[in-house]
């Protein structure tokens, strides 16, 4: 087995200026369906929780490019970040096959007024 971590930090006023300037191409080129529901969801607090999301995306690609042969082949909708009952975030592939390689991952989201982090931890053959 190996591990492989991932961290990102987001300034939330980037992604707020992006989803302001380009709208929902933005939204929807980088969010799936269950993510803008749950960010729009925040009403006020939805940039923060745009921009934990987009950190998360960015950590797992980083936690999982040492086992990529290409970096093309994930895009950002290949990873989705939901919450269970309790809000712990966790992670769901789609349209990508890493469960013969992931055996388990771990995902932490946290934001302050200003930025939002995200660590993934991932335990894999």
């Amino acid at each position: 087995m190996k591990v492989s971590c991932g961290t990102d930090i987001t300034e939330i006023t980037r992604i707020k200026d992006a989803i302001e300037r380009e709208g929902q191409k933005f939204i929807t080129e980088i969010y799936t369906e269950n993510e803008i529901k749950y960010c729009e969801s925040k009403k006020n607090a939805k940039y923060q929780h745009y921009a934990a999301r987009f950190a998360a995306k960015e950590a797992i690609y980083k936690a999982i490019s040492s086992f990529l042969d290409n970096k093309f082949e994930v895009s950002w909708k290949n990873a989705e970040i939901l919450n269970t009952d309790s809000g712990k975030p966790y992670v769901v592939f789609h349209d990508v096959n890493f469960e013969e390689r992931i055996v388990n991952i771990d995902i932490s989201l946290s934001h302050s007024k200003e930025n939002a982090i995200a660590n993934v931890t991932i335990l894999y053959n």
